[in-house]
Protein backbone atom coordinates (compact mmCIF):
# COMPACT_ATOMS: atom_id res chain seq x y z
CA UNK A 1 0.00 0.00 0.00
CA UNK A 2 1.63 3.55 -1.06
CA UNK A 3 1.73 5.95 1.61
CA UNK A 4 2.16 4.13 4.28
CA UNK A 5 4.14 4.90 6.94
CA UNK A 6 7.47 3.16 8.04
CA UNK A 7 11.09 3.23 9.89
CA UNK A 8 9.79 4.22 13.06
CA UNK A 9 10.96 2.79 16.02
CA UNK A 10 10.14 3.11 19.64
CA UNK A 11 12.88 2.44 23.03
CA UNK A 12 10.75 2.54 26.31
CA UNK A 13 13.20 4.36 28.94
CA UNK A 14 11.67 4.14 32.89
CA UNK A 15 8.68 6.50 32.31
CA UNK A 16 9.61 7.63 28.97
CA UNK A 17 8.83 6.49 25.31
CA UNK A 18 11.60 7.60 22.84
CA UNK A 19 10.61 7.56 19.11
CA UNK A 20 13.23 7.51 16.33
CA UNK A 21 12.34 7.60 12.66
CA UNK A 22 15.02 6.63 9.92
CA UNK A 23 17.26 6.38 13.02
CA UNK A 24 17.01 10.06 14.22
CA UNK A 25 15.10 11.04 17.08
CA UNK A 26 11.71 12.21 16.22
CA UNK A 27 10.16 12.72 19.88
CA UNK A 28 10.02 11.34 23.43
CA UNK A 29 7.01 11.05 25.11
CA UNK A 30 7.21 11.31 29.11
CA UNK A 31 4.96 9.87 31.79
CA UNK A 32 0.73 9.50 31.04
CA UNK A 33 1.77 10.25 27.72
CA UNK A 34 3.89 7.63 27.32
CA UNK A 35 1.61 5.36 29.17
CA UNK A 36 -1.35 5.97 26.83
CA UNK A 37 1.06 5.27 23.72
CA UNK A 38 2.29 1.79 25.22
CA UNK A 39 -1.28 0.69 25.78
CA UNK A 40 -2.71 2.28 22.34
CA UNK A 41 0.31 0.87 20.49
CA UNK A 42 -1.05 -2.88 22.09
CA UNK A 43 -4.66 -2.12 20.12
CA UNK A 44 -3.08 -0.48 16.78
CA UNK A 45 -0.67 -0.40 13.88
CA UNK A 46 3.00 0.77 15.64
CA UNK A 47 3.90 2.41 12.54
CA UNK A 48 0.31 4.39 12.11
CA UNK A 49 0.76 5.42 15.42
CA UNK A 50 4.08 6.58 15.86
CA UNK A 51 3.40 9.08 12.70
CA UNK A 52 0.58 10.33 14.39
CA UNK A 53 2.47 11.06 17.28
CA UNK A 54 5.51 12.59 15.58
CA UNK A 55 3.29 14.35 13.23
CA UNK A 56 5.00 12.92 10.40
CA UNK A 57 2.05 11.57 8.49
CA UNK A 58 0.17 12.78 5.27
CA UNK A 59 -3.43 14.10 6.54
CA UNK A 60 -4.57 13.33 2.93
CA UNK A 61 -5.09 17.19 1.40
CA UNK A 62 -1.02 17.36 0.30
CA UNK A 63 -0.97 18.00 -3.81
CA UNK A 64 1.76 15.36 -5.70
CA UNK A 65 5.00 16.81 -6.82
CA UNK A 66 3.87 16.43 -10.41
CA UNK A 67 0.48 18.74 -10.06
CA UNK A 68 -0.46 22.28 -10.90
CA UNK A 69 -0.94 25.08 -8.65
Amino acid sequence: MAGRPSGFEFTVRGDQVVIRHNGRHATTLRKSAASGFLDDVQRSDPQQLMARVTGNYKHGNERGTGGRR
